[in-house]
């Protein structure tokens, strides 16, 4: 029955598990659907099958594992031993451990109070040393001794004298400290009259020697400000010395004109000993970072010095006048009231002197305290560092000594410009020219007043000065001279009549009956020209050399700059930019130099080399190229055109080659040969050739590239690429062999000719048929 029972739960079970129940099949009444529902079970037999096969089959490998999970029990229980084992010691020695610990926690509390005791009864011995010490070296006057005493005391640990003062013997250790600190004020007034007494007397020994007392006493500060009095007093007296005799200077002396620039250098020079004579002794006895203190004294001392000495500069010098004068005269107000630049030029030099030398000490003074901060610093927070810095950086650069070189360089500026601007326009109201030279003497008067105005603001080792005299300079060569050479090229180059009787042209007829009707030939307009062709060649050459010398005034100026930047004047991205927009400036002028060199160029090409040029080139039709045999001969053995060309040519660009500079000329003979290239295509498009016409337009094609190689460095092969494939056209035998020379057949010739060109010049040739011209594929 339990049997029978378990049978048809299973047998549910198994109808549960098919997608058709065993319900739905007994209600199923028509064959078809008792198909499908078979067929779908057949399916799912199939499907139960290969699961069953696949756990069949992995039955070995689970009896495998089976087996060592068998064979691994009994090393299992034996781990489990070990381990119980291991955590019983980890917890012995654990409590072991934490014995010992506390054991040596005591030691150390022990240790500690020992070390504490033991300092505690040297403090209070510390404290009755030093009481007997400073007492008795108070009695033999030992200052020194008694400073050191006071300096043990004070270096001691506060709140270990007050954990004493609490203890059993406080009451003594009370006595000891109420001695010491009377020790302490009567040592600190002693030593403040002692220093104050040598300093009046100036004695320098004990200035020095109560100068180091102080840091022992913990007064740096009082030390430092009493001491640099003390030096400040006697820069000061050397100071006025000084000027007292640079005011005496005859006006014979040699360095009469730099007196002012000598006497802040000797000031700048005894501040400078100062320091390095005493950093040694401050560093020692007051620590690193404290120069800034003494330095910071000083320098107040010196802006008062140096402030008397340019005041007599400007005084003794009339400086503010001159500089009036030079405004006035700028800004062309009505005033009488002359200047004449060469007065400046002293004044300006002993300005740049002392800008210079002024500069030169606020940087020493720099690097000094920037590497006393750099030691002192070490170990300080970054905002300190920084703090510091910017002490350093306002010092020097808000000083009276500062400001007071800004406003003579700011009057210096205006005082170079003007002097700059007079003396060019006085070179080129003198200039001159001397036979057998290219260029006239205004150039290198000017380009010599240029660098020498930038050079002297370079001296100034000021970047601001240097920045503003570039930008004057660029501006006075833009504006003022190179208008001056524009005016004259304006006036064009002319073509005398002296010049077209020379070269045989018509107008030389009316020049004879003109002279003829008068009586007389007049020679003065031919002179008059013959100057005002010089005048415009060697402005030409002044354009040219102008344009050089800007770039090489640019290069130097870049190489002194970067020496200045390497020394540490003026260093910064700011300053760098500065200098790059000024240098770009000179080269954005000479580049308008060449520009106004190429109108020029091409003025004197279409004055004297066109009108000469074209005639020649035009003569070319006057000559058959339509030639048989007999005329061909006779050409080769007196050639009509090409060598008379060649020859003119030669002539007219003579005149010029011994004029001009090289540069210039082979521009010009650029001009020329473009000019014929161009001309001479004309002449061939509108002339007809027969086999021998065109083998000798080769020639003489060849014969010209040859002499034009010879009078230019530049290649002109180029120029004459058309024209040179223009006669291999015309020399070909026949239409077709065009082919063998164009398309795939080229090589690494480049065909300059359009298609529609090659069969123009296809059809020059009279022996050649149209028919064949236009049945060529190009």
């Amino acid at each position: 029955m339990a049997e029978s029972s378990s049978s048809s739960d299973r047998t549910r079970a198994a109808a549960s598990l098919c997608a058709v129940s065993m319900e739905s099949i007994e209600k199923i009444t028509e064959l078809e659907e008792l198909e499908r529902v078979y067929q779908q079970l057949s399916d799912e037999e199939r499907g139960v099958e290969a699961e069953l096969e696949a756990i069949v089959q992995q039955q070995s490998n689970i009896e495998t594992k089976m087996a060592a999970l068998q064979r691994m029990g009994p090393n299992l229980q034996l781990i489990e031993g070990d381990a119980s084992q291991l955590s019983g010691m980890i917890t012995f020695t654990c409590s072991l451990a934490e014995n010992v610990s506390s054991k040596v926690r005591q030691l150390d509390l022990a240790k500690n109070r020992l070390y504490q005791a033991i300092q505690r009864a040297d403090d209070i011995l510390d404290l009755k040393f030093c009481m007997d010490g400073v007492q008795m070296a108070l009695r033999n006057e030992d200052y020194e001794q008694a400073a050191a005493h006071v300096h043990r005391y004070l270096s001691l640990d506060q709140s270990v004298i007050e954990l004493s003062r609490q203890g059993g013997e406080g009451s003594l250790v009370d006595a000891n400290l109420s001695l010491l600190q009377e020790a302490e004020q009567k040592l600190k007034v002693i030593v403040t009259e002692k220093l104050d007494q040598a300093i009046e007397k100036g004695d320098l020994p004990q200035v020095e020697r109560f100068f180091k007392i102080f840091p022992l006493l913990g007064l740096h500060e009082q030390g430092l400000g009493r001491f640099s009095q003390y030096l400040c007093t006697q820069l000061a007296s050397k100071a006025e010395e000084n000027l007292l005799l640079a005011l005496g200077v005859e006006l014979t002396d040699r360095r009469a004109s730099l007196v002012f620039a000598d006497t802040l250098t000797l000031l700048f020079e005894g501040i400078a000993r100062i320091v390095e004579t005493h950093q040694p002794i401050v560093e020692t006895y007051y620590g690193p970072g404290r120069l800034y203190t003494l330095i910071k004294h000083l320098q107040v001392e010196c802006d008062r010095q140096a402030e008397k000495v340019v005041d007599k500069f400007i005084q003794q010098r009339d400086y503010h006048r001159k500089f009036q004068i030079v405004q006035n005269s700028m800004m062309r107000s009505l005033t009488t009231e002359t200047l004449e630049p060469r007065e400046l030029d002293p004044i300006l030099a002993e300005v740049t002197l002392m800008n210079a030398r002024a500069e030169l000490y606020l940087r020493f003074l720099r690097r000094r305290v920037t590497a006393d901060f750099e030691v002192g610093d070490a170990t300080a927070p970054e905002s300190l560092i920084q703090e510091h810095q910017q002490s350093l950086e306002k010092m020097l650069n808000h000083c009276l000594l500062s400001r007071n070189m800004q406003e003579l360089i700011g009057y210096y500026i205006t005082m170079e410009e003007y002097f700059m601007r007079e003396t060019v326009n006085k070179a080129v109201a003198m200039d001159t020219y001397e036979k057998g030279q290219l260029t006239s003497s205004m150039v290198d008067d000017c380009f010599y007043i240029v660098k020498k105005c930038i050079g002297r603001a370079l001296s100034s080792s000021s970047i601001d000065c240097l920045c503003a005299m570039i930008n004057h300079s660029t501006c006075v060569l833009e504006s003022d001279f190179r208008e001056v050479l524009y005016n004259k090229l304006r006036l064009g180059f002319p073509a005398t009549t002296l010049q077209d009787i020379q070269r045989g042209v018509s107008s030389a007829v009316s020049l004879m009956q003109s002279s003829l009707q008068q009586g007389k030939f007049d020679t003065k307009g031919i002179e008059s020209s013959e100057e005002a062709k010089i005048s415009f060649l060697v402005t030409l050459n002044n354009v040219e050399v102008c344009s050089e010398n800007i770039m090489t005034l640019k290069r130097n100026l870049e190489n002194d700059c970067s020496r200045l930047f390497s020394q540490g004047f003026g260093g910064g991205e700011h300053a760098h930019a500065k200098i790059d927009s000024g240098l770009s400036d000179m080269v954005a002028v000479s580049t308008k130099f060449k520009d106004l060199l190429q109108e020029g160029l091409t003025e004197l090409n279409n004055t004297a080399i066109k009108p000469q040029v074209k005639p020649w080139i035009s003569s070319f039709l006057s000559i058959s190229h339509n030639i048989e045999e007999e005329e061909f001969n006779e050409y080769e053995a007196n050639d009509p055109w090409v060598q008379q060309l060649i020859l003119n040519l030669e002539q007219l660009m003579g005149e010029f080659k011994t004029a001009l500079s090289s540069v210039i000329y082979d521009n010009l003979t650029s001009l020329m040969t473009s000019l014929v290239a161009i001309e001479l295509e004309k002449a061939v498009f509108k002339s007809t050739f027969s086999r021998l016409g065109g083998l000798h337009f080769d020639k003489e094609l060849r014969s010209l590239v040859a002499y034009l190689t010879t009078v230019t460095t530049w290649t002109i092969r180029d120029k004459f690429a058309r024209l040179t494939q223009m006669g291999t056209i015309l020399n070909l035998e026949r239409v077709t062999e065009i082919l063998d020379y164009w398309g795939p057949n080229a090589g690494p010739l480049t065909w300059r000719l359009t298609p529609a060109e090659v069969r123009q010049v296809l059809a020059l040739r009279i022996d050649f048929r149209s028919e064949d011209i236009k049945r060529l594929r190009l």
